[in-house]
């Protein structure tokens, strides 16, 4: 690891100027000490957010929740609030690394973990997202863990966050202050960014900004599932994983929400694949038939075919096991 000098930030505004001239924000630090320790990132200088009123889980005016930037993964999870109405939300988390990072990683630093590509983390190797212009070695090289949607020339890395995916099926909202002090909430669903020519480029922060919060829409109705599926039963990143709110009402499917994770570049949502559903009754051809209509423009790479039936399987087993026809795995 390379030097570095270190601050704690006392306010949000001393945190967002330094990180506005080229200070790295710090909090879990999950996923950046390991970046540092690699050395695929060397920060000069490095600035605590951990002492900042940013970790307190709050109602809405609309019957909402906005999860403050540093609450804890584990505590996030724990709430009777997000265990009763965001169950997504809870299992997503409770999926997501093992019980000690939990307990360290945050909210905002959840949302802005680098990917788990091999060649982004090996240095010896070329990587556009960590060396704009030096190539995509997991094209063509061993891509088993690699995107088959949204992924492009350039890049077809994956996002880890599972957090994230839940995020992305809830439509939550995420809160960002500048170095100015001025405020902006982004739709998650637009918050991220495919690679296209620009891998490097991950999300729509700029220099200074600093996510504050995350808000969560009133609860709405319907069963939630969060099935991922991984190599190992812990500590394992998603081959492929599924983020469903489905409600049925006489029979039929009156309102759905999918997200996908394991399977692009950002967390993925198809509102093709949705809007398939609504209104008809439910049933394992029309989850095929949704699954057909998600994975339409994939591709695989060799060693990641594989995800195109696997997701196909997990999400018609989601969808089934949601709607009360019993899991279909």
């Amino acid at each position: 690891m390379k030097p570095f000098t270190y601050t704690r930030a006392e306010s949000t505004g001393a945190a967002t100027r330094q990180a506005a001239h080229g200070a790295t924000i710090i909090a879990g630090g999950t996923n950046l000490l390991d970046l540092m320790k690699l050395e695929v990132t060397a920060p000069e200088h490095v600035i605590d957010v951990n002492r900042l009123p940013l970790a307190e889980l709050e109602q809405t005016p609309d019957g909402g929740l906005r999860i403050g930037a540093l609450v804890r993964n584990s505590d996030l999870a724990a709430d009777m609030r997000i265990r009763r109405d965001y169950k997504v939300l809870a299992n997503a988390l409770l999926a997501g690394a093992s019980g000690q990072l939990r307990n360290k990683a945050t909210t905002g630093g959840n949302l802005c973990q680098r990917t788990r590509c091999y060649y982004f983390y090996d240095t010896s190797m070329p990587c556009n997202k960590r060396e704009p212009g030096s190539g995509c070695q997991a094209i063509g090289g061993f891509n088993r863990i690699h995107a088959i949607l949204g992924g492009s020339e350039h890049c077809i890395a994956t996002h880890p966050s599972d957090m994230a995916v839940a995020l992305c099926a809830l439509q939550a909202e995420i809160e960002i202050e500048n170095a100015e002090g001025q405020r902006r909430t982004v739709a998650i669903g637009e918050f991220y960014r495919l690679p296209g020519d620009t891998p490097h480029i991950e999300n729509v922060l700029q220099p200074g900004d600093l996510i504050t919060a995350v808000v969560l829409p009133p609860p709405v109705a319907g069963e939630q599932r969060y099935r991922k599926v991984r190599d190992r039963a812990s500590f394992a990143f998603a081959l492929v994983s599924v983020a469903a709110i489905l409600d049925c009402r006489d029979g039929k499917i009156a309102d759905c929400s999918l997200a996908f994770g394991g399977i692009a570049p950002i967390p993925w949502r198809d509102t093709g694949a949705e809007h398939h559903l609504h209104g008809k009754p439910p049933s394992r051809e029309l989850f095929a038939e949704a699954a057909e209509i998600l994975l339409g423009d994939s591709r695989g790479q060799g060693s990641n075919d594989f995800k195109r039936p696997l997701t196909k399987r997990t999400l018609i087993a989601v969808l089934s096991d949601a709607a009360g026809l019993g899991d279909a795995t």
